[in-house]
């Protein structure tokens, strides 16, 4: 999708700007970095079609107005740099290029972007972060470089590197970014003491939660979910593709009639487990699920790191883990989860048999709780919408 703009990018007071102008990103104009923010915008709308490549936005400035716009929309097409630049056409000859990734300089799907840059006739670059790729990392600044063009680098970092958590976290540690999601009561319960938990959240809340079913490459759910919930785990009250869905079955419990397996011709499924019943595992492979088998752990469970590993192998970066309450704190114990989404409903329940959202953590103490960082709350119809990242999900390198 070509974007052409004729838009003056008007003084606006921001912290970063006025950081811009006072030293701490010195080589960025404000309008340059007011073009950051607006390539931010873009890069934000190719959310979930970029996958597996990062999301970028781009402009094109020339005497402080946007000439030229786009965005990486799908993968195999064509990436931001470019579309901005033919959006811009002949004025992008001595225009400045304000991308938020540093721009390719290898054949993949599509040809470089710095090939394109420099046929262009741009005169100065400027990107929000380099591309930690190895194809990539510093060799399109430097061939911008060599060839003369004036390149400024980490304009609005913090904000570029908080577009592409999943891409980023692959290319550091090998594993997928991993988010935990529940819908809970005013009191913390996950369902009625009689394990009911349909119709907990808000249809503000569901459609939010199948948004993110479309943005993940998989959602993941325990044995113990299938059988109480009987889910389908596809995206119906979004637009997007459903998500590979993969559920922790450790002893093969899945019923061969449950929705699931049902719609496994057009939504596929994938079914962990630590069991070897070579006729169960044909009956449900027959049924149109796919299986991987694992070394149980002490406990006889699935082992999670060795899981996260070979679905990143095969492309799911980020994974959206539904629950429940064991799956969310065997996640945590282990450190494999770096952000937490909680929808919470206007209600309470109560009950000594009512369920929560997670179990022992190993955590006895106050001063061992885990920490959650950037806490995000607002308001989705009557309930309330928390998210927040962990510490260590980032750094994990089991």
């Amino acid at each position: 999708m070509n974007v052409r703009l004729q838009t003056t990018i008007l003084p606006a007071a921001t912290a970063s700007e006025g950081e811009a102008a006072s030293g701490a990103v010195p080589e960025a104009s404000p309008a340059e970095v007011r073009g950051m923010r607006e390539a931010l915008r873009l890069a934000r709308c190719g959310v979930p079609g970029t996958h597996p490549n990062p999301r970028v936005g781009a402009v094109v400035l020339r005497r402080g107005e946007v000439v030229g716009a786009g965005y990486h929309e799908r993968a195999g097409e064509a990436h931001a740099e470019v579309r901005a630049i033919e959006s811009a056409g002949g004025d992008a000859r001595g225009a400045v290029l304000v991308a938020t990734l540093e721009p390719c300089a290898h054949f993949g799907r599509t040809p470089p972007c710095v090939d394109a840059i420099l046929a262009a006739g741009v005169r100065r670059v400027v990107i929000g972060m380099r591309d930690p790729n190895p194809l990539v990392n510093g060799k399109g600044v430097r061939l911008l470089r060599d060839a003369g063009l004036d390149v400024v680098e980490g304009v609005l970092e913090s904000e570029c590197r908080a577009l592409n958590p999943a891409y980023l976290k692959h290319l550091a540690t090998g594993f997928p970014f991993v988010l935990l999601k529940s819908m809970i009561s005013l009191d913390g319960r996950t369902g009625s003491e009689n394990g009911e938990s349909r119709g907990l959240g808000s249809r503000a809340e569901v459609r939010r939660v199948h948004r993110l079913r479309a943005e993940h490459d998989a959602v993941l759910v325990g044995i113990g979910t299938v059988l109480a919930d009987d889910p389908e785990l596809t995206v119906r009250h979004a637009r997007g593709p459903n998500p590979l869905r993969v559920v922790l079955d450790s002893k093969l419990r899945i019923p061969l009639h449950s929705r699931l397996l049902a719609t496994a011709d057009r939504a596929r499924l994938l079914v962990a487990t630590a069991a070897d019943d070579r006729s169960r595992i044909d009956a449900i492979k027959a049924a149109g699920a796919r299986v991987w088998r694992f070394e149980p752990e002490a406990d006889g469970r699935v082992p999670l790191a060795p899981l996260l590993r070979r679905l990143a192998a095969e492309g799911a970066l980020s994974i959206l883990v539904e629950g429940g309450a064991i799956v969310h704190s065997a996640f945590l114990r282990a450190g494999l989860a770096d952000r937490i989404a909680l929808g919470i409903a206007p209600v309470l329940l109560g009950g000594p048999g009512g369920t929560v959202w997670t179990r022992d953590l190993g955590r006895a103490s106050l001063g061992e709780g885990i920490p959650v960082q950037s806490l995000r709350v607002r308001r989705l119809g009557p309930d309330l919408w928390i998210e927040g990242d962990l510490p260590f999900g980032s750094a994990v390198r089991v």
